[in-house]
Parts: C-alpha cells; sequence; structure tokens
C-alpha cells in the first residue's frame, strides 16, 4: 500500500493504478483490526483462501475468520474470487489490488491520527517479523531465493516538493513492473515492498561537520548497492 506518502479503500471503477485517498474513518478502524491485517498479509503473500485455510494458517477459528473478511470486503479491501476453479461451494477470498493511500497527518483528525498510529504500530511490527522468519528461512538448503533481501537505508536532503515527488516515482518505478497475472514467468514469486521516509531531528550537535558533498549517506546490502 502506498502512503501519502499513505494507504487502502473502496475500489471504485478507475484506472488500475489512480490513487485513491482512504479517509473513511470506519474503513481506517476495520484495516486496523489487528487479525483483519494478519489475513490481509497472507491473502497477500500466499493469494487466495478460504475462510477455513485462513483460520488453520493463523490460528484462528472459522466463524471469526469468516466475519473478519466480510468485514474486509465490505470496505473494499478483499473480495470474492468469482472466476470458476474447481472450488465448489467453497468461497475462496484475494487481496484487492490499488494505490491506496492515507491522508496526511495533516488532514487527519485526532480520533485519525490515534487509529492511524495504531494501524501503524502493527503494520510496522508484522512487516519486521516476516522480513526476519523468510530471512532466517532462506539460511536453510540451497533456495535461490536466499539472497533475494536486498535493502537500503540512506539519506538526503529534499524540499517539501521534491520528496513529493520522489515518493510518486517511486510509486511508477512499482508501477511499471507490475503485470496481469496471465504475463507473470512460473518462477516469479510475489516480493513485499515498503518505502519508508521521514525527516530528520532539527539541528546539528555544536561543532559536528556537515554531510560530505552536501548530504546524501547511504547504506546498502550488496544486492541492491550499485557500485
Amino acid at each position: 500500500m502506498a502512503q501519502e506518502p499513505g494507504a487502502e479503500a473502496e475500489v471504485p471503477a478507475k484506472a488500475p493504478h489512480a490513487p485513491i485517498e482512504l479517509s473513511d474513518l470506519a474503513a481506517l478502524k476495520a484495516l486496523a483490526q489487528p487479525r483483519r491485517q494478519r489475513m490481509l498479509q497472507h491473502l497477500t503473500v500466499h493469494g487466495p483462501a478460504t475462510s477455513a485455510t485462513l483460520a488453520r494458517a493463523l490460528g484462528l477459528n472459522t466463524g471469526a475468520t469468516s466475519y473478519h473478511l466480510r468485514e474486509l470486503a465490505r470496505y473494499g479491501f478483499v473480495e470474492e474470487q468469482v472466476e470458476g476453479n474447481g472450488h465448489g461451494r467453497q468461497r475462496w477470498w484475494r487481496a484487492v489490488p490499488g494505490d491506496r493511500r492515507f491522508p496526511p497527518r495533516s488532514r487527519q483528525s485526532p480520533e485519525m491520527r490515534l487509529v492511524m498510529d495504531e494501524l501503524n504500530h502493527h503494520a510496522y511490527a508484522a512487516d519486521l517479523e516476516l522480513f526476519e522468519q523468510l530471512q532466517l528461512q532462506g539460511d536453510v538448503g540451497d533456495d535461490p531465493w536466499a539472497d533475494a533481501f536486498p535493502y537500503s537505508r540512506g539519506s538526503i536532503r529534499l524540499t517539501l516538493p521534491e520528496l513529493r515527488a520522489f515518493f510518486e516515482e517511486y510509486i511508477a518505478l512499482l508501477n511499471r513492473y507490475k503485470r496481469p497475472e496471465a504475463d507473470t514467468p512460473p518462477d516469479a514469486r510475489t516480493v513485499l515492498t515498503r518505502f519508508l521516509a521521514f525527516p530528520a531531528p532539527e539541528g546539528e550537535p555544536e561543532g559536528r561537520p556537515a554531510p560530505h558533498g552536501g548530504g546524501a549517506n547511504a547504506h546498502h546490502n550488496r544486492e541492491s548497492d550499485p557500485s
């Protein structure tokens, strides 16, 4: 999900990558529920599933899972997979893709900020837990995807308009690599991407020299290092 630089919402009939702002407080509250976040992440990573499949995978009961799926579907985050797939009367659910964005912090009400803080707290923790879990799994055997964990930590000096442009270029880059399932090679895997940028604290300790070359220090792992 993209953020404002935010993410998630009901999906009207628009262009596939048209940004949609999620400003409905009820939808945000529905998304902030930790179990629903876990279910949505499972559908994103593993693809369509039934409520029973999700219940087994996440240690929940089927009744609760069905209820949470209906709530996610109510706000357009998931939908029933209607294609004929030979699964009989089972109801299969899939995550609905889209460029869904949260309102910027300055336009959030106090109540919305509390919901957003709760949502982000659980989302960031789940992302880090999954990253560490998958990285450890990659240490076992001869998995060719064991090195598929590029990351980058850096800093650049930007104005607010430049930061917004930087974010939109990042979203455009993601969209360049998206393609229909029919055009996806059989050896492709779902790759989770996360973007996080925030201003550094103002003021430098007294006597500290300015960053060399105007301020672009970066730390990358070997997969993302351009040198």
